[in-house]
């Protein structure tokens, strides 16, 4: 996907927000945002947006000496959804259709995304929790992606972010755990999540869990290691979690399966939804 123009107000705002997150010193808030607007003049809108966040965050880390700006913030959202997880599983356990239930709480956890906002409260996971289990969803492309799991060999899920990882975990917990390998960030980019977190929640004692050597927000294959470009090309189907992932690998050749909550109203144009959806979206190998 590229780089749409009302995108660029979005960049501006998720700077201001890690600017003051990592310092008080207006001087160096300022030397953040006038980078980013530079970075932003000079983007190639051809490129997915991740593309721009992953500079912009790179020049946060380099500038302040903080190497993870969110840690507190993962951690948190690591610790709230794991009180949540019992009462969720028991929902999922109890379902007439446990595997559509736990595909459709996987995209509740979506909305756990300080890109799009840093103003996430748990009071807002909790509704989008609620409504997630009666909302309108595409129930055919659930039982396309059932499908598709059942017959594979080798699963590759993308992850998104920290606190919703542990919403993967229960749509994880419905397929062969032999057959699913669960993929993290390289290094800290927002709040996605890396292997500390996927240790910390569980994820790692349930499937295989690799990193995919980038720091992006989203998976773009020209900045992640080469072991997993081969992992990627490798594998049978890619479930992608999130908007970044959907933003980076839209367009590619390969059997996809995208599963987010549509967010901001780029995505939702770009998908032809409603802003606040729950998408589950194929897309087959050309």
């Amino acid at each position: 996907m590229k780089t749409f123009f009302d995108c660029i107000p979005c960049f501006v705002r998720q700077t201001l927000e890690v600017a003051r997150m990592v310092t008080d010193d207006e001087s160096v808030q300022e030397r953040i945002l006038r980078e980013s607007l530079r970075l932003a003049s000079e983007m190639d809108l051809s490129q997915p947006p991740p593309v721009m966040g992953q500079e912009i965050h790179r020049f946060v880390r380099r500038i302040s000496g903080n190497s993870d700006p969110y840690r507190d913030v993962k951690r948190r959202f690591n610790h709230f959804a794991l009180t949540l997880y019992p009462e969720l599983k028991r929902r999922v356990e109890q379902s007439p259709d446990p595997f559509m239930t736990a595909v459709r709480l996987a995209i509740a956890g979506n909305v756990i995304d300080f890109g799009v906002s840093a103003d996430v409260e748990p009071e807002e996971v909790n509704r989008s929790i609620a409504e997630s289990l009666t909302q309108a969803i595409d129930e055919a492309a659930i039982d396309s992606l059932k499908e598709a799991i059942n017959d594979a060999t080798d699963i590759l899920y993308l992850g998104d972010n920290a606190g919703e990882i542990v919403f993967d975990r229960l749509l994880i917990e419905q397929m062969p755990h032999n057959k699913v390998t669960f993929v993290v960030k390289g290094s800290p980019i927002i709040n996605d999540a890396t292997l500390e977190d996927a240790c910390e929640t569980g994820i790692t004692e349930l499937v295989s869990v690799i990193d995919n050597g980038s720091d992006a927000p989203g998976t773009i294959l020209e900045s992640c290691s080469e072991a997993f470009r081969r992992r990627f090309e490798k594998a049978d189907i890619v479930i992608a979690k999130g908007q970044g992932n959907y933003e980076t690998l839209s367009d590619m050749d390969k059997d996809i399966f995208f599963l987010l909550k549509a967010k901001c109203p780029v995505i939702a144009r770009d998908i032809g939804c409603e802003v606040g959806s729950l998408i589950v979206l194929k897309k087959r190998r050309r």
